[in-house]
């Protein structure tokens, strides 16, 4: 197993094909859960998304699956304060988690959020991975390493998808990689390949429907 993080290769033809074929099905909002009591059946292959506010995770998500309007951008930190199901085809589920590091988010509603996604990673058995979103301009950040240390403890496997690439330049991403690869080197749940993106651009969007679309 390579240890030192490359960037996830273009998927094949075949791949990208079945990459394809799965988003280009229905995608819908399922419902948005507050407890685990709410959560609907584990009965499908389930992803989720985690990152911090405003770091593109509802623009990731409405370019996975071809609606603009499916998950809602919001320029309000905190603003998700679910756990958010979509229904992709019959055969996934797209979970979008609450986004972290809300400097103005009352103590205790964190700390709800918190308790509530450290129970939804433990104990989830269909959760294949935990896709944690990294702002290519900014880099793996003290608030990052939370959820990380989250995902370990639960022993959730979860890649790093970095987002709006297109805002920075070759060398000041290359910049950016290395912090992210020292940083992902101290975390032994981490997947083993980084996924450059941009959402607005499209890049990296192929890869990423590739790859859960080949998840058993």
């Amino acid at each position: 197993m390579d240890l030192s993080f490359p960037l996830v290769a273009e998927p094949d033809p075949e791949t990208a094909e079945a990459g394809r074929i799965l988003f280009a099905g229905q995608t819908d909002f399922l419902k948005g859960v507050v407890a685990m009591s709410g959560l609907p059946p584990a009965d499908r292959i389930e992803v989720c998304f985690a990152g911090r506010s405003n770091v593109g995770k509802s623009s990731l998500i409405n370019a996975l699956t071809g609606r603009k309007g499916l998950a809602r951008a919001s320029n309000t930190p905190g603003r998700t304060q679910e756990i958010n199901f979509f229904t992709l085809a019959d055969s996934h589920y797209l979970v979008d988690l609450p986004g972290y590091g809300y400097a103005n988010a009352p103590v205790a509603v964190v700390e709800k959020w918190q308790r509530l996604l450290k129970q939804y990673l433990s104990g989830r058995q269909t959760l294949r991975r935990a896709f944690v979103l990294i702002d290519t301009r900014h880099g793996v950040k003290a608030v990052d390493n939370e959820i990380l240390n989250l995902l370990d403890s639960s022993a959730v496997t979860f890649q790093v998808v970095l987002t709006k690439a297109d805002k920075v330049k070759q060398a000041d991403r290359d910049a950016v990689l290395a912090q992210v690869r020292a940083a992902l080197a101290k975390h032994p749940a981490a997947f083993p390949e980084i996924v450059m993106t941009s959402s607005e651009k499209g890049f990296g969007i192929a890869a990423l429907r590739s790859i859960i679309a080949t998840m058993t």
